[in-house]
């Protein structure tokens, strides 16, 4: 695989995690105006986005692409969908019991920590050094992103909430790979729509279980549940798949670390939440971090041959 696909693929990853780092502000927007649960967004941006990707394999008329998918690779398929919804509400659930920081910091880090491992044990060397230094940096990184942050949350049961966190990144970081594996093969539009097909499916009925209204009419609320589901869903998701189709899992959730830096620069834009010494050096860490997966050598695993998948 040459160069330029390998950065080709870092960069759909970087501004997929870029589209996820603006949907805490799109939440929170969402829950000014109306008061709904973390859960209930999640299900309905998860909605949505299958509802947007339906229309356009309609309008593509690449429908027999899903089709075919649903039908070669069904368990795969639902490992994806039900471990993207699991991971958000393992993550959700998380931060109302240890806070914000913490649980960014765990789920998001240990994720590219166990594939870097797995990576190597499978191909029994160690990583170079080069990935070290990156991984490292990354980490290092976040840490001081989300600690700076978020320095004075908290929760009410730290154990349990520690325990979520590594559950989501546990199962975002098993999701990444099954979701890599079927991209190799499969178009990224038809993965994305079967998964939050299958997510929708698994968040929905979970609606019956949480507090606070469960639809709404307030027009900023639609709006910003409609960027949640298109943008930073369907169209982020469809660009995950694409760049996993050219570099490896643990290279992508790496990569993904850009979503706490956006977060955080978002927020000192739009909300004008200063951004201490802390801040401005583990962004900078992260941002020096992704850059460095731009050379193959320093990847964070290795450079996979770039395939066609099938029905493009």
């Amino acid at each position: 695989m040459s160069p330029v696909s390998h950065t080709r693929g870092l960069v759909e990853v970087a501004v997929a995690s870029v589209l996820w780092g603006t949907g805490g502000l799109a939440v929170q927007l969402v829950r000014a105006a109306e008061p709904m649960s973390p859960v209930t967004i999640s299900a309905w941006r998860m909605a949505l986005a299958a509802a947007v990707l339906l229309v356009a394999l309609v309008l593509l008329r690449r429908g027999g692409e899903l089709v075919d998918l649903a039908r070669m690779q069904p368990a795969r398929l639902l490992a994806v969908g039900v471990g993207t919804a699991a991971y958000q509400g393992f993550y959700f659930v998380s931060v109302t019991q240890v806070g914000v920081a913490v649980s960014t910091v765990v789920s998001l880090g240990l994720a590219p920590v166990l594939l870097t491992v797995a990576e190597a044990v499978r191909h029994r060397r160690l990583p170079a050094t080069g990935r070290l230094v990156v991984l490292a940096a990354a980490l290092v990184g976040l840490l001081l992103v989300s600690i700076a942050g978020h320095a004075s949350s908290t929760g009410p049961d730290p154990v349990a909430g520690v325990l979520l966190a590594v559950a989501s990144g546990t199962t975002y970081a098993l999701t990444t790979v099954a979701g890599g594996s079927i991209s190799r093969t499969s178009s990224p539009l038809a993965l994305t729509t079967g998964m939050t097909l299958v997510g929708a499916a698994v968040l929905l009925p979970c609606l019956a279980l949480v507090d606070g209204p469960r639809t709404t009419g307030d027009p900023a609320a639609l709006a910003w549940l409609a960027y949640l589901g298109v943008l930073t869903m369907a169209l982020a998701y469809v660009l995950l798949y694409s760049g996993l189709r050219v570099v490896a899992p643990s290279t992508a959730v790496t990569a993904s670390l850009v979503e706490p830096v956006t977060a955080a620069v978002v927020a000192a834009v739009v909300l004008q939440e200063a951004l201490g010494p802390a801040a401005v050096i583990g962004i900078l860490l992260v941002l020096g971090a992704v850059a460095g997966l731009g050379r193959p050598s320093a990847a964070a695993g290795p450079v996979l041959p770039e395939l066609r998948p099938t029905g493009t």
